[in-house]
């Protein structure tokens, strides 16, 4: 399947915390102001950051996102030190667009090797 179609999937790796946060103040916009935008993967890309930058973590959950949902600018771009081409958010991301958000948890070595149960 083309990971650019919608039936692809969108995913995002959040912290619990600001999950909730988000869910409160009606938007999600973790990331935004570092980076410019909020990082996204389709599903074959989700196991790549979680290994890179979530190692150990037992406090996340995958959002699983609506593309045709989404208000803020959606593009796909090289990823930092790849070509390979990464949903990149420019905005927040409207929390009607998040479809799901499921407990993402790692192994008992602390990586992750695949995604939740009916993802």
């Amino acid at each position: 399947m083309d990971d650019s179609s919608p039936e692809a999937g969108l995913f995002h790796i959040a912290g619990i915390a600001d999950w909730e946060h988000a869910q409160q103040a009606g938007v999600y916009d973790v990331g935004l102001a570092q980076d410019g935008f909020i990082h996204l993967s389709g599903r074959h890309q989700v196991l790549t950051p979680a290994n890179l930058w979530y190692v150990g973590r037992t406090d996340l959950v995958l959002l699983v996102i609506d593309e045709a949902k989404l208000t803020s600018e959606l593009v796909r771009e090289p990823g930092t030190g790849t070509d390979v081409l990464f949903p990149h958010l420019y905005g927040p991301l409207n929390i009607d667009a998040v479809d799901d958000a499921v407990a993402f948890v790692p192994d008992d070595d602390g990586t992750f090797g695949e995604l939740p149960a009916g993802i």
